[in-house]
Parts: C-alpha cells; sequence; structure tokens
C-alpha cells in the first residue's frame, strides 16, 4: 500500500474530509487492517453510520469463492486447502464479474481514481472507482440525477451508497 498511496492518515483525511461530498461528512468511514502475519496485505473497509458496508481483503474474496461454489472444494480444512485454487480464480473471475475485492484491488482502484478527470470516474466499468466517483464532493446534482437511472444495474452494495449519495442530496 505505501507506494501507491503513502500513509493511510493522510488518504484516510483526503477521502472523508477533502474530496467527500459535504452532505456526507461524519457519514462516511474508511478503515485500514494490517495485522503481524499478514506479510504486507491489508483488510480495508468502508463504514456508513458507523456500520462496516464493505470489506476488501484477499479473505473476503476467497470466501466468496468458497460461498458461490467456484472452488473445488467446498469444506476446506486447513490453511493450504482454503487458499488453494486462489489465484487462478482471481486471474479468472474479473473485478466486474464478482461483488468482493481484495485489497490491492482497492488501492488500484483509489490510485486510478486519484489520476483522472471525475466525470471519467463516475463511468469506469470498475465499481470501485464508481464508489470513490459517487462519493466525491465535484460530482453535482445534475450527474447525479443521470445516475439515478443507472442505480438498479449497480451490485447491491455499490447501490447503498449510491442511494446515500441521493438521498443526503435529497434526489
Amino acid at each position: 500500500m505505501g507506494k501507491i498511496l503513502g500513509s493511510w492518515s493522510a488518504m484516510r483525511k483526503y477521502l472523508e474530509q477533502e474530496m467527500l461530498a459535504d452532505c456526507l461528512k461524519g457519514r462516511i468511514r474508511y478503515g485500514c487492517t494490517a495485522y503481524v502475519g499478514m506479510d504486507g496485505w491489508h483488510i480495508f473497509e468502508i463504514c456508513i453510520d458507523g456500520k462496516q458496508v464493505k470489506r476488501f481483503s484477499l479473505e473476503t474474496v476467497n470466501s466468496y469463492f468458497i460461498a458461490n461454489g467456484y472452488k473445488e472444494n467446498k469444506k476446506p480444512s486447513g490453511m493450504r486447502e482454503y487458499w488453494n485454487e486462489f489465484w487462478s480464480l482471481l486471474d479468472r473471475y474479473t473485478i466486474s464479474e464478482r461483488t468482493e475485492y481484495t485489497d490491492e484491488e482497492f488501492c488500484e482502484a483509489l490510485e486510478l481514481y486519484r489520476s483522472q478527470n471525475i466525470q471519467d470516474s463516475i463511468r469506469l466499468s470498475n465499481p470501485l472507482v464508481r464508489m470513490f466517483a459517487v462519493l466525491d464532493r465535484r460530482v453535482g446534482k445534475r450527474t447525479l440525477e443521470k445516475l439515478n437511472k443507472e442505480v438498479d444495474s449497480q451490485p447491491d452494495w455499490l447501490r447503498q451508497i449510491y442511494e446515500l449519495r441521493f438521498s443526503a442530496e435529497m434526489l
């Protein structure tokens, strides 16, 4: 994460204070956890009104693969069985084909969101980039009104974030 984002505290300030729409300030919180022994991997989360709505980690993606029957071994026992097939499944099922995402995908989406025009971010196929964009203060009511027509085509977790923004803007 360090190479891409710098310090987490600065990134959190950027997301929650500098770029967040005024109507959502104090309601959105991003978190980042790294445990000893995680070999540099992280767990990111987004919370709305103190309630976690989405986690981004290798484990959430692997659990998703198991729960949805993508893995041959439906009841893995032990670490080796639990992680078996993970990397090949991650390559096979792209970010647009699943609803769980890794910490690396979170960081890559954040980097992309920060490096391009907000109008490009709001239209990108990557749902994580769209998440950052729909919460962004630079997205105005006219753009939000256009997005309202697309909300039903969003994944459930992202639909919740769209609807939060629409509600906060009284749309």
